[in-house]
């Protein structure tokens, strides 16, 4: 039987702390994530998992 291994990387829902726009983005992201309404930066990239700079909603799976 072959096991598959889950991935180490999840999908992040943030919310902006300015416009509280609620956003999706990778954890891994290897560029920088702005706001889609008011280019405020959400994370940005480290070499590994991304350095958030909001507020974290919820960890998809």
């Amino acid at each position: 039987m072959i096991q598959i291994k889950e991935p180490l990387s999840k999908f992040v829902k943030l919310r902006c702390t300015k416009c509280k726009n609620e956003q999706i983005v990778f954890g891994k992201s290897a560029s920088k994530v702005k706001c889609l309404v008011c280019s405020s930066t959400l994370a940005t990239p480290t070499g590994g998992k991304a350095r958030i700079k909001a507020q974290i909603l919820e960890v998809l799976e």
